[in-house]
């Protein structure tokens, strides 16, 4: 054998962490990373959270595993309590975004199949979309590089482009089923569908019989300044897939639906081996006793608007590094004059991760525990980075 035994997937950074402490990451050798990738805003309340670490050993010392062919009452407190701060009705739960994708496409089909229109299968989706990474994900992602050698597409999606409203209208048939988008676009760039898009989509969607489906996968549990990003527009979904945050680093996911949505997922249509297992449900329901205490969002808002203002003034220092600044909450994306790739590396080389996006974009996604203090010391480091990056393209240039 030669080389790694894993798959050559991930081109991995030559880095690897020991610990997490908060929004910190430590190396083998010691050396501390300001974490601001968070997993890919999956480590909501940041590395080691005392409450989640208890939950999490309390239930290991219990059980595991038994699976859904019996009463979980982890899975049902969490189903109670994600009904009564949301749309829903009705909850399932899956290990990962896109099998909780996956439950909601499948969920979609299903409605019009028990309303006797089982020629209602497609969905329409938008431009710089990322659904998940199965084969009916990335047909719904739409992007070729995504589905380039797995043979011929998923059928049943519709692309249109990023917010038109009018090419989404025409797209509707009578095979359309679903509208399905991420409120914030993460991988497509930290890109906010406006509010009033959302409100007319929700219109169209009840004017032509289309269940309308949100994928707040990334968007969600806090990461916006609101439980969820659909509240910031007031429009309800009818399905909403969600996971990262909500486990706070331990992979769960859900599919969140009405009663009306749900009512052709009857017993033997769909299931899981391992979603809503009791450890992830245990995590889980400590990840919401903490963003559902009285005034922790209203904090997120607070530093989201310290790190967004510094962000903003790093980016007039240094126009040709940082173009523009965007996102709501504690999802925000540095827009790059140069490529984002070189900029993310010179965050690196501050000790600060970040995740690159698309449309040349850097994804900041702090833990939304980060201190005052962290959010000062990250500016600190992009600025050092950009003031870095701005002076050798100077030199370059001369």
């Amino acid at each position: 054998m030669s080389g790694s035994a894993l798959y050559e997937t991930f081109a991995r950074a030559p880095l690897a962490f020991e610990k997490g402490e908060g929004a910190w990451l430590v190396t083998e050798r010691g050396e501390r990373y300001l974490d601001f990738a968070a997993g890919i805003a999956v480590n909501s309340l940041g590395h080691g959270h005392p409450h989640l670490v208890a939950a999490l050993t309390e239930q290991a010392a219990k059980l595991w595993h038994v699976s859904n062919l019996y009463e979980i009452p982890g899975q049902r407190r969490l189903g109670e309590r994600l009904v009564d701060a949301t749309f829903a009705d009705k909850v399932f739960f899956t290990n990962s975004g896109a099998e909780a994708l996956e439950c909601a496409i499948k969920t979609a089909r299903r409605y019009h199949y028990v309303n006797g229109q089982p020629e209602r299968y497609r969905i329409i989706t938008f431009e710089g979309a990322f659904h998940g990474r199965t084969l009916a994900t990335i047909a719904a992602g739409g992007q070729q590089k995504y589905l380039e050698g797995y043979g011929p597409k998923v059928e049943g999606f519709d692309q249109v482009p990023f917010d038109d409203l009018r090419a989404a209208e025409k797209a509707i048939t009578a095979e359309t089923a679903a509208i399905l988008l991420e409120p914030v676009q993460g991988e497509g760039g930290i890109r906010d569908f406006p509010m009033q898009s959302l409100k007319r989509l929700r219109q169209l969607c009840d004017e032509r019989g289309l269940l309308l489906i949100f994928d707040e996968v990334q968007c969600g549990i806090g990461r916006t300044g609101k439980l969820f990003a659909y509240e910031w527009a007031g429009v309800e979904p009818d399905l909403m897939a969600i996971a990262k945050g909500i486990g706070g680093g331990f992979p769960m996911g859900a599919c969140l639906a009405t009663d009306e949505a749900a009512k052709g997922m009857t017993a033997g249509v769909h299931g899981t081996t391992f979603g809503g297992n009791p450890l992830a449900m245990a995590v889980g329901n400590a990840v919401l006793d903490v963003v559902l205490e009285q005034g922790f969002l209203d904090e997120v808002n607070r530093k989201a608007l310290l790190f967004k203002q510094g962000l903003a003034a790093v980016a007039d220092e240094y126009p040709q590094v940082i173009e523009g600044i965007r996102g709501t909450g504690l999802m925000l994306g540095l827009k790059c004059t140069m490529p984002n790739g070189k900029v993310n590396m010179a965050l690196r080389d501050q000790h600060l991760l970040a995740v690159p996006a698309g449309d040349n974009v850097i994804r900041l996604l702090p833990p939304l525990t980060v201190s005052d203090a962290e959010i000062q010391d990250a500016l600190a480091r992009i600025r050092a980075a950009a003031k870095g990056l701005a002076e050798a393209a100077s030199a370059a240039a001369e």
